[in-house]
């Protein structure tokens, strides 16, 4: 059995994708890339997964939706949300349902970084 970390990512954004999915797997880890959160959701990969990065905006089912979703069914994953439109409502609404990080895209690479080595450290 493969004990590597599984980090999804959720983002509808191909480019932002598949530079999260580079990075995740440059620290070792190993990346889970969807293109919607009903594929996510739909996935095997949803009860191996360590840490979820999720866009909030998305055509269909939104970050936070995706949240509430995992919630109602009993999966307690670490989200790291990522957005290009930080309004401080959501931010709060994420965080108060459990986000461990909020960013507004463009994000710093070494914040993203620290998120996910704390969340990882804490399994």
């Amino acid at each position: 059995m493969n004990n590597t970390p599984c980090i999804a990512i959720v983002d509808d954004d191909k480019s932002c994708r598949m530079a999260l999915g580079s990075l995740v797997r440059s620290l070792g880890y190993k990346p889970c890339l969807y293109s919607s959160a009903e594929d996510f959701l739909a996935s095997t990969d949803l009860h191996n997964t360590d840490c979820l990065i999720s866009d909030v905006q998305m055509p269909g089912m939104d970050g936070l939706e995706l949240q509430r979703k995992l919630a109602e069914a009993g999966r307690r994953i670490s989200i790291i949300f990522i957005t290009a439109y930080p309004k401080e409502t959501v931010r709060t609404q994420a965080v108060r349902a459990g986000a461990v990080c909020f960013l507004a895209k463009p994000y710093d690479a070494q914040t993203i970084i620290d998120c996910i080595e704390r969340i990882v450290s804490e399994h």
